[in-house]
């Protein structure tokens, strides 16, 4: 037996090396995990079995290895709601939320197509902010669609939106007023300098198109044209560095309408833009 007291501080030292300032917190996180507090208070004074006690150093040496603390308790907050994640779908990031806060200002939509929806999150949101939308998510991984159909059920939205297999705009006839997409953007060269807890354990076609970054762009600009509805939006997340690089893509596929939006970091994170035929 051990107090909580003590198997936090023993657990936030050991993280320290891998979590740095954020130690105390993720070992709290994975103790009311073990303990599935759900949202109770943890009381320090509490004595843990050694039976649970073995079970959360498991869990912490998951972590020592830079396993994301969202893969090791299997979910994490996004927007308004929790998702499922697991090492076959990229992590929901706060920065992609700046999507969701655009395109809600952009007014509503009926009909939405999200390209590369690897868990969901991204149209799962807006679907459960537009209540009278449909949706379709692609991707070309199974094992995302997987996931992204168990957010659906978790959401209660499963009526209301279908998960496809597909390669970006391939094979798709159906016309959209909104094309959303969050794709692989960060170039070859720069995968190199990411973190372990990224670069180890999500998933590389999730993060990368290889080469320059912008594969993924190129191939998104060139098909939804032809799958908007005159006056449709088409909405992308952006690398930081990345504004002027898609915003020239952008003109040069006739898109019109571009806006250039900053994320709660003041970085370039969302470009926006409209098909006027």
């Amino acid at each position: 037996m051990a107090s909580v007291a003590l198997i936090l501080k023993e657990s936030s030292q050991l993280l320290e090396k891998v979590s740095g300032q954020n130690a105390k917190r993720e070992a709290k996180i994975l103790l009311e995990f073990t303990l599935n507090l759900k949202g109770k208070i943890l009381q320090l004074d509490h004595e843990i079995s050694d039976d649970i006690y073995n079970y959360f150093k498991t869990l912490i040496n998951k972590r020592l290895e830079f396993q994301p603390i969202s893969q090791i308790i299997g979910e994490r907050y996004f927007w308004k709601n929790k998702f499922i994640v697991s090492p076959n779908v990229l992590d929901p990031r706060p920065d992609t939320e700046t999507l969701i806060e655009h395109t809600l200002s952009q007014g509503k939509f009926y009909n939405i197509l999200d390209l590369g929806t690897g868990s969901g999150c991204i149209i799962l949101s807006l679907l459960d902010e537009y209540k009278d939308a449909i949706g379709v998510g692609i991707d070309k991984s199974e094992d995302a669609l997987n996931v992204a159909k168990q957010n659906a059920n978790l959401l209660s939205l499963s009526q209301r939106v279908s998960f496809n297999l597909g390669n970006w705009c391939e094979g798709i006839k159906e016309k959209f007023d909104l094309i959303i997409s969050n794709p692989p953007y960060i170039s070859e060269n720069d995968m190199k300098i990411l973190s372990k807890s990224v670069l180890n354990w999500e998933p590389r076609i999730a993060l990368t198109p290889e080469g320059d970054g912008l594969g993924a762009y190129r191939h998104i600009l060139d098909g939804a044209k032809n799958l908007l509805i005159p006056n449709g939006k088409l909405i992308l997340e952006i690398g930081y560095d990345q504004g002027k690089k898609v915003t020239h893509l952008l003109k040069n596929h006739g898109y019109k309408d571009i806006k250039l939006v900053k994320d709660i970091n003041n970085k370039d994170r969302v470009l926006s833009a409209s098909w006027i035929e």
